[in-house]
């Protein structure tokens, strides 16, 4: 019997995780890849003597990456390791508030008590509910396809079904936590979880406080050798498998016979495939791969709304800082307005929360002796026209503006390098529609079965994977629509 081929068109997270599933199952796999190095979102770069990694900064359920060496039979040990974080995040608040999110729930719980008041058992029955909401959903609406048959004929979806109640998806993430906490803070603080996959948590639904319970129970790592590593190792764990991936080669067609994907087409190359997988997001596979076909687009799915973007600041930084962590975040004095300002005025508030990262605290060399290398991000909305040389003016200042008031130092002073990613950049970077990081948004309470499907509806032999399909964006569930793909083809 001949081997079959299966053609994967983007090497970001998900397409790399589906080659090697696939290549498990024995399948000859190419792997096709616009830019000169694979990760797609999740990739690196250096400038000045700082190293950056330049998309996503936070690394939860890395078991999902071991499992891809356990299927290979390999020790994931020999491949990577990771470190587990005992701060998550240190918060700050403009009140002068300062909390640290301990991984240890007892610990943060005796936190959030001794900084805001809030009860410890408000926090503990907010867990517990987390957790709840995550064991009603995981088997059914993460690990599998919401578009098979068989999905729902399991007596494991049956009693999930039966306690959709539970799940909470008819208040916003917003009302739901404003029920759990008297104390503002504690409802921000939890209500941030919303932008995990760009959305608004004044409008997307409290099942999303599931979130909480994937950091908080399984923890947050730091990868040895940075974010990137994850990609480095998971590509040379594909290519010991026999997966060859091919590096500027942007796909330019995918060849239909009859409703059927047979090939893909790059310049004046056809290469067959029995199976072809997109790794890019859906809005350029039809609008860009398949445009000759618009009779088989999901019409009503490719104009739903589209997830936040982000704007980032990579800033080398020369000074060390010893009150910041990894992870911090500085919240906005107004939630609400700020996230009014994204979904409903496409603009960026005067006060935006701000997200820093910093791997050199991990990671010394990733920046020269005595400095840090800062990741500084703003949820933003996605591209849909705005001036956004004029906004990036602006947001700059206002950053430096409130990261010198909280901080106590002139941060204009120290950047001595500086590059910026904005909606425009990561559209055309990662062919992300509108710039957007997570495909579609969720602020809609049937968002979970809205989002497209992991196989084309109206082609045959055509699978999609990552962040703008079923389950959704971030390095697990992306991980996660691997696994669903490769199930699907056997």
């Amino acid at each position: 019997m001949p081997v079959k081929k299966a053609l994967i068109i983007g090497a970001g997270i998900a397409g790399i995780a589906t080659a090697i599933r696939l290549a498990v199952k024995g399948y000859q796999v190419n792997v096709f890849e616009a830019n000169s190095y694979p990760g797609g979102k999740l990739s690196e770069f250096e400038q000045e003597g700082f190293r950056f990694d330049a998309g996503p900064s936070l690394f939860t359920m890395p078991q999902y990456v071991d499992e891809l060496f356990r299927l290979a039979g390999k020790n994931p040990a020999e491949f990577s390791s990771y470190q587990k974080l005992d701060v998550v995040c240190r918060y700050f608040y403009e009140d002068g508030t300062r909390l640290n999110a301990y991984a240890d729930p007892e610990k943060f719980a005796a936190e959030i008590n001794q900084q805001t008041g809030e009860p410890e058992a408000s926090v503990k029955k907010y867990l517990k509910n987390s957790s709840n909401i995550y064991s009603i959903t995981s088997h059914v609406f993460l690990e599998q396809s919401l578009h098979r048959l068989k999905t729902y004929l399991n007596w494991g979806t049956v009693q999930s079904v039966f306690r959709f109640p539970q799940i909470d998806a008819f208040r916003s993430v917003h009302k739901a936590n404003e029920s759990f906490f008297k104390d503002e803070r504690i409802t921000q603080l939890y209500d941030r979880y919303a932008t995990y996959n760009g959305s608004n948590p004044y409008s997307a639904p409290a099942t999303l406080n599931v979130i909480p319970h994937l950091e908080q129970h399984y923890g947050a790592y730091f990868p040895e050798g940075g974010m990137y590593s994850i990609v480095t190792s998971l590509v040379k764990l594909a290519e010991s498998l026999g997966v060859v991936f091919h590096y500027n080669s942007p796909v330019d067609e995918i060849i239909l016979e009859k409703q059927t994907a047979k090939a893909i087409r790059i310049k004046d190359d056809v290469m067959l495939g029995d199976v072809i997988v997109s790794n890019m997001d859906v809005w350029f596979t039809y609008h860009r791969l398949l445009k000759d076909h618009p009779r088989l687009f999901p019409k009503k799915i490719l104009k739903q709304e589209r997830s936040s973007s982000a704007l980032i600041f990579y800033w080398g930084i020369n000074k060390q800082f010893a009150g910041l962590h990894l992870h911090n975040i500085f919240f906005s004095a107004d939630y609400r307005a700020e996230f009014d300002h994204i979904w409903q005025q496409k603009a960026i508030y005067h006060d935006p929360t701000v997200y820093l990262n910093i791997s050199s605290k991990y990671k010394p060399d990733d920046a020269p002796q005595s400095c840090e290398n800062w990741f500084t991000m703003i949820n933003v909305p996605a591209n849909t026209g705005q001036n956004w040389d004029k906004l990036i003016v602006a947001a700059r200042q206002h950053i430096l503006t409130k990261l010198s008031r909280i901080l106590g130092q002139d941060i204009g002073s120290l950047i001595i390098s500086e590059s910026i990613l904005d909606p425009r950049s990561i559209e055309s970077k990662t062919s992300s529609y509108q710039g957007s990081l997570y495909g579609t948004s969720s602020n809609n309470q049937f968002a979970a079965f809205l989002r497209h499907a992991n196989k084309a509806s109206q082609i045959k032999n055509l699978y999609f994977c990552g962040g703008s399909v079923h389950p959704g964006g971030g390095i697990p569930l992306c991980l996660l629509s691997a696994k669903i793909v490769s199930d699907w083809i056997a």
